[in-house]
């Protein structure tokens, strides 16, 4: 009997335990979960506060005046940069500049996507080689992708000095090195449908890449071309000053010539063809996806 008794007592409290739990008001909740994350979110906000404030003052930035001399700055730039009547007789000088910045960034996004996608179909982990291949192609990729344009762009100017194919190669290696990692990423997530069945019709690697592969991952590819593209427009003027090529070197001479009328010309030629890219890009993206 006592047995009996003891072995009921588990099934008596789990009961007692659903009763009290059926009988507790509606609607009430522990609220002590959301004053931990409330408390948290405070104290995380007050850390990044009190960093940037402190930050500040080794450095010697005043927040409160650098927000008063923000809308001064604006005056001045919209009242200096505006291209006058006498800088649109400059264009003749500007436009090839602008026109070889774009032809490079081009150049070297489409170069770049050509190997990082050869080194990406290697290293997949769906359809590549394998082993060491794969380790060395991420790996390279990742430190390709990690070092900044601008840092490349010192790195090979000790080398090559002052040229365009500084600059190219700059905006190559950085191309390179993203580009494989957004293909690597595109390659593995396709469906392995179609590659398993090449495989058990006996084709080829080669068969596989060219009939599984590159059909299934080419909209991607080409997505990412474009984006690269449109990157590289940008950090292309950027690198031009470092390399004194291309629209860069334009702006920097005129803008240290104090013709802030012509460079505000540049700037604006520049907009208009980064603009035009994105637009162009769209369009091919439309049609393609």
């Amino acid at each position: 009997m006592t047995d009996r008794v003891m072995g009921l007592a588990p099934v008596a409290a789990a009961r007692a335990k659903l009763r009290r739990r059926d009988a507790a008001p509606r609607g009430q909740y522990d609220g002590s979960f959301f004053l931990r994350r409330t408390v948290s979110l405070v104290a995380a906000a007050a850390v990044f506060v009190a960093l940037g404030a402190l930050s500040g003052t080794y450095v010697g930035f005043d927040f409160v005046r650098a927000a008063l001399d923000v809308p001064g700055g604006f005056v001045w730039m919209a009242t200096q940069f505006v291209p006058s009547v006498s800088s649109l007789q400059k264009l003749d000088a500007i436009l090839p500049a602008l026109g070889s910045t774009v032809l490079a960034s081009i150049a070297s996004s489409c170069t770049a996507a050509i190997l990082a996608y050869a080194c990406a179909v290697l290293g997949s982990r769906s359809v590549g080689i394998g082993g060491p291949v794969s380790f060395a192609v991420r790996a390279v990729a990742s430190l390709f992708r990690n070092i900044p344009v601008v840092a490349w762009a010192f790195i090979l100017l000790f080398s090559f000095k002052q040229s365009e194919f500084t600059g190219f190669f700059a905006l190559f290696l950085t191309s390179f090195g993203y580009l494989t990692r957004c293909f690597l990423e595109s390659v593995d997530e396709m469906g392995s449908g179609p590659v398993e069945a090449l495989r058990a019709a006996g084709a080829s690697y080669g068969q596989i890449v060219a009939q599984a592969v590159i059909p299934m991952s080419i909209t991607s590819v080409m997505s990412w071309v474009l984006y690269m593209i449109e990157t590289n427009i940008r950090d292309a003027t950027l690198i031009g000053l470092l390399t004194g090529t291309g629209i860069g070197f334009v702006f920097d001479v005129y803008y240290k010539s104090f013709r802030y009328d012509i460079a505000g010309l540049v700037i604006l030629l520049i907009i208009l063809a980064v603009v035009a890219c994105e637009l162009t890009s769209n369009y091919v993206r439309r049609k393609i996806i």
